[in-house]
């Protein structure tokens, strides 16, 4: 049997579907060259029949990426399949993933079908998808509780009609480790034809289990493991792909089996995907929290100084954490960053260097000294940013007191540039209203979120926000030394995002009058 296990991420489909606020095609596609640099085997774009904006974004990343292999999702129906084909199709090589449920709760109660059209179903869809190509990945939805002898039946009837790659998801998170080991050892014994198919597990985390089934599933056959950067995705979320890749090689030895990942990419494909879908991590969690390497107590404190092996089983550099102070001011030169830029890993192609350094100036004009978290936020952020914003804040000025504040700004609109003052029950309100009078937009806001990025009284701040504008929600994000600044970044995130869209519809709009 194969030793390698194959990685099929799943952050921009069952990940994406749980946040707060779709992402965009661009915020797509940065994950998506992120998750090719981690040497991800395969990444599920998205499920083009849902919306447009999500058969755009699976055309995007099937366009661009080539490391890895592009899959996109349809149910068990033809005009899904034939969607998914359409958005595939730019790729090199791609994979349609079609999938139905096999339980019998949820073939009773939801599809409202016999199990033999179930069946007839998954055979139907293979088969459609097999005539667009070679790579055909069927999915029993909510394996976990589908009674055995059905769940043999549709595997073997499934391979019989082209599929590739079987996958057995505990959709719900109910089954327990040997449970779930179980059923996939009990699939190698009883389906005649399982050797012409890769089995998949996809696992979700409601009680806890997801990473711990998966590497059962491992252990009793399967080689593939399907999950998400950081276990985002529906409900308590999907197995934690990071976890996964640290367990096998941190316990290759043990578990006889390797992927194809790029360990050290880990720290920053996972703090990305945190950034840009507005999850924040939990210190406390596997591998990426900020604790995961930090040890508090002082007899674990003196084992680390004496033997790093004595309370780390796996470095902080194993995943590409490096924690090293970075001596740059405002003295610094675009060579100095560079170097520090390509010290933590980061390629020329990641980043663009003089859109870096003009940030990076700012900011050291502000706090004398930056340093390595400082220069990965302001990519992050900057990599955010469109050169065709329409809307961009070049002055602000923020007057605040015990009861009431009044901020001035300038705003560029376009070619023009506009004044406005406004008060507010404080300095953010106030901004707020200075941008809906200039913008013409007015937006409900549905979060707001102020994080620190870095550490000392000089870090950076983070503002995060989620805004509703005619049934759409949007995230917005913005970086400065400044929280009221970064809070006026983030709304003009949004608006501009919603400009854009206005623009795109109205040109849409346009064409269908030509029609006429």
């Amino acid at each position: 049997m194969n030793d390698q296990v194959i990685i099929f991420d799943t952050t921009l489909r069952d990940g994406e579907q749980a946040l707060s606020a779709s992402l965009t095609v661009k915020e797509k596609l940065q994950i998506a060259y992120a998750l090719e640099r981690l040497g991800v085997d395969v990444i599920e774009a998205g499920f083009p029949i849902s919306s447009p904006g999500d058969f755009e974004s699976v055309q995007a990343i099937a366009k661009n990426i080539k490391g890895s292999r592009i899959c996109a999702l349809a149910r068990a129906v033809e005009k899904d399949i034939d969607v998914a084909a359409e958005a595939l199709k730019v790729a090199e090589a791609f994979r349609i993933h079609t999938f139905i449920s096999t339980s019998t709760i949820h073939v009773q109660d939801k599809l409202r079908r016999s199990y033999d059209d179930v069946v007839e179903m998954a055979v139907r869809s293979v088969t459609r998808a097999r005539k667009y190509t070679d790579d055909v990945e069927f999915s029993c939805e909510d394996a976990g509780r589908t009674p055995i002898d059905n769940l043999c039946r549709i595997v073997e009837a499934a391979i019989d009609a082209g599929a590739t790659t079987v996958n057995i998801p505990d959709t719900v998170g109910y089954t327990m480790a040997n449970e779930f080991g179980g059923i996939i050892a009990t699939l190698f014994n009883r389906v005649p034809n399982i050797d012409k198919a890769v089995i998949s597990v996809h696992c979700h985390d409601d009680l806890g289990m997801s990473v711990a089934n998966s590497m059962a599933a491992v252990q009793a056959g399967a080689r593939q493991v399907e999950g998400t950067i950081n276990g985002i995705g529906e409900r308590a979320g999907n197995c934690a792909l990071e976890e996964i890749a640290m367990v096998i090689r941190t316990r290759g030895e043990f578990l006889g089996v390797n992927t194809g990942l790029k360990y050290d990419e880990i720290h920053r494909t996972s703090k990305l995907v945190s950034q840009l879908c507005n999850m924040p991590i939990q210190a406390n969690k596997a591998v990426v929290g900020a604790n995961a390497f930090s040890h508090s107590s002082g007899i674990h404190q003196d084992g680390m100084l004496k033997n790093k092996n004595t309370y780390e089983i796996m470095t902080p550099e194993s995943i590409g954490l490096k924690n090293q102070a970075l001596n740059l001011t405002s003295r610094s030169g675009r060579a100095a960053v560079k170097s520090h830029m390509d010290t933590m890993g980061y390629k020329d192609t990641d980043y663009d260097l003089n859109t870096l350094y003009d940030d990076f100036l700012k900011l050291a004009d502000r706090k004398g000294q930056v340093f390595d978290y400082d220069l990965e936020s302001l990519m992050h952020f900057a990599n955010l940013r469109d050169e065709d914003d329409y809307f961009k804040l070049n002055y602000l000025s923020v007057q605040s007191g015990s009861v009431m504040a009044t901020t001035s700004i300038k705003l560029q609109c376009g070619d023009e540039e506009k004044c406005e003052a406004a008060v507010g029950n404080g300095p953010v309100d106030a901004l707020y209203q200075c941008i809906y009078k200039l913008t013409g937009y007015e937006i409900a806001l549905d979060k707001f979120d102020l994080t620190a990025k870095g550490e000392g009284e000089d870090g950076l701040g983070q503002a995060d926000i989620i805004a509703n504008y005619k049934g759409r929600k949007y995230h917005g994000t913005g970086l400065a030394t400044d929280i009221v600044e970064a809070s006026g970044q983030a709304l003009l995130h949004v608006i501009n995002s919603i400009h854009r869209a206005d623009q795109i519809a109205e040109i849409k709009q346009s064409k269908r009058m030509e029609t006429v």
